[in-house]
């Protein structure tokens, strides 16, 4: 019998946070005692914090590895592992990779095949090389001519637990701003104004022509296989009361106070970014996750594209005294957790895996703590 025993932890339960010990057998949460313990043996906590294992369900962490300048392909396996490594070390024992299907640039991730990515995850899984619990979530831009051709690989993947739906035509959705897509297309990829015009008008002939059918097959596919629904970009209750007839469970990133209301009053979980809560806002000019946090609105946080933003934004919300720290724990453990079919993990509980992260609080020179991860450890193995 593999046991171990964490003691003098503060325990972040979801209700209540507990000083005392956990104890572990064969990679499960065997037992929880509040105070003291007589156990000689044991990894001493020292009063810090007892988390369980972050989930995260939407990170682009492992397509910027892959390609971290544009068009500079990285070979997969020095990608995964440090992308994996970087995952652990932000606290996150359970990933669901962000792969993009459908673009017509073949030169960018999206528009070319993951087969060969897919394998990697296969073989680095099989060998024990990876820190973390890899999962799929498939994110099929419907516009996209591609689209359901380069879904092919992710076909019966036993990894798939979740696809999102996705439609970046500007004009709508999280660019119904056209000029924050402009800043965006000409800044961050380098199109000249002539090309963000012409691109503009083809993506509204895209659009036409592909995102009705294509997300009718996905809906369709998520039924058929039991995966995970989400939609993405959500602006309208129109938006929403799609997703909702369509089976979604989730409405990741919705741009406004209107869409979260209407998400929420559908049963639908909201995912908003780290970022949006650590930087204060959204990039796009899109609604304050915190704001959403402070009407009720937030289930689910994402790092998004920076996988230390979900205990950073968790402890920004503490700090600000929008949530309670179980509160907050909790839209980065069990919510995501339950989102996708995982009821054995996302929470400190007799039962449950021991995915479990160790977080000092450190004092900072100028007032104020930083969070930092000290320990991970994954089904009891520790992993970081």
């Amino acid at each position: 019998m593999n046991a171990m025993v964490f003691k003098n932890a503060r325990m972040v339960l979801p209700g209540e946070v507990v000083q005392g010990s956990l104890h572990v057998a064969d990679g499960r949460i065997a037992a929880l005692d509040s105070g003291s313990t007589s156990a000689l043996q044991g990894i001493d906590l020292d009063g810090d914090f007892l988390l369980p294992g972050l989930v995260e369900v939407h990170t682009d962490n492992f397509e910027r590895h892959l390609m971290p300048r544009p068009k500079v392909q990285w070979a997969e396996m020095p990608a995964l592992l440090a992308h994996d490594a970087e995952i652990a070390a932000a606290g996150i024992t359970t990933v669901l990779d962000a792969l993009g299907v459908g673009e017509a640039d073949a030169d960018s991730l999206r528009g070319s095949a993951w087969d060969s990515v897919l394998d990697t995850i296969d073989t680095c899984t099989e060998r024990n090389l990876l820190r973390a619990d890899h999962h799929l979530h498939v994110r099929c831009e419907l516009p996209a001519p591609n689209t359901i051709d380069l879904f092919e690989p992710f076909r019966g993947h036993p990894r798939l637990s979740l696809i999102s739906l996705m439609d970046h035509t500007p004009g709508q959705r999280q660019w119904e701003n056209i000029e924050q897509a402009r800043t965006y297309y000409t800044g961050k990829k380098g199109w000249s104004a002539e090309k963000f015009e012409r691109q503009v008008a083809h993506a509204a002939t895209l659009q036409a022509r592909y995102a009705e059918p294509h997300r009718a097959y996905f809906v369709q596919y998520c039924r058929t296989h039991g995966i995970s629904l989400a939609s993405h970009d959500d602006t309208t209750v129109g938006h929403v009361e799609q997703a909702h007839a369509e089976g979604a469970a989730m409405s990741e990133f919705p741009t406004t106070l209107a869409a979260a209301q209407a998400a929420h009053k559908r049963g639908l979980l909201t995912v908003m970014g780290g970022p949006n809560v650590v930087r204060g806002g959204s990039h796009s000019g899109n609604v304050a996750a915190a704001d959403l946090a402070r009407a009720g609105l937030l289930d689910i946080l994402s790092s998004d594209y920076v996988p230390g933003s979900l205990l950073s934004a968790v402890m920004r919300l503490v700090h600000d005294e929008i949530l309670t720290l179980p509160q907050a724990v909790a839209t980065v453990t069990r919510n995501p957790a339950l989102a996708c079919g995982m009821d054995d993990r996302g929470e400190i509980a007799a039962g449950r895996r021991a995915d479990l992260v160790q977080v000092h609080m450190a004092e900072l020179p100028g007032g104020g703590h930083q969070a930092v991860v000290r320990g991970v450890w994954r089904e009891g193995q520790r992993v970081l």
